[in-house]
């Protein structure tokens, strides 16, 4: 696959749109699980349906990661913080597409639909069992807790190659060209 300086257009949009789903989606997750108001039933339907979307475009970017052209890490790194950035995306993707797949196996487990609005609701991919509930509801939270320390490491990162390192990393996922 040729090489590029920019990842694709769509990827890049596809990019944007997760980290903000995703940012949302752990900050609802933590005020959902510490309110017992009637604001926790808002959450609640604001949570099922984002964890949808961003199921929905893990796939599209997974599917685009491997039809489109990469940028290649600057030759400047040494090889053990390419393979560590390789590691931590790959982590990202696994964590990104397996989170939603609990959530919503753990809500099948425990007989609640999953409703989209307007009379969507996605069938259960697992039966009612409490037993795998008990396994899924903390799975649930562990991977969410292992997202959110691995985008921080993502941030990070992306804050160093675009403030202190300043070698293309960063605006390849911008698309704007460094000066």
């Amino acid at each position: 696959m040729n090489k590029t300086a920019y990842f694709h257009p769509a990827l890049r949009i596809v990019h944007w749109l997760m980290a903000a789903a995703i940012l949302a989606m752990l900050f609802i997750g933590v005020a959902m699980v510490s309110t017992v108001s009637s604001l926790h039933s808002v959450l609640v339907s604001i949570h099922k349906p984002l964890g949808v979307m961003i199921l929905l475009l893990v796939i599209v970017r997974l599917w685009l990661r491997f039809t489109t052209a990469t940028p290649a890490l600057p030759v400047s790194l040494p090889a053990w913080q390419r393979a560590m950035a390789h590691l931590s995306h790959w982590a990202l993707y696994l964590m990104m597409l397996a989170q939603p797949l609990i959530g919503w196996a753990m809500l099948s487990a425990a007989g609640y639909p999953i409703t989209l609005g307007n009379g969507l609701v996605l069938p259960p991919i697992m039966p009612v069992n409490n037993d795998w509930y008990a396994i899924l509801r903390p799975l649930h939270t562990w991977v969410a807790l292992a997202l959110f320390a691995t985008v921080m490491l993502h941030l990070a990162a992306a804050l160093l190659h675009a403030l202190v390192l300043r070698d293309g990393v960063f605006s390849s996922m911008t698309g704007i060209r460094k000066p």
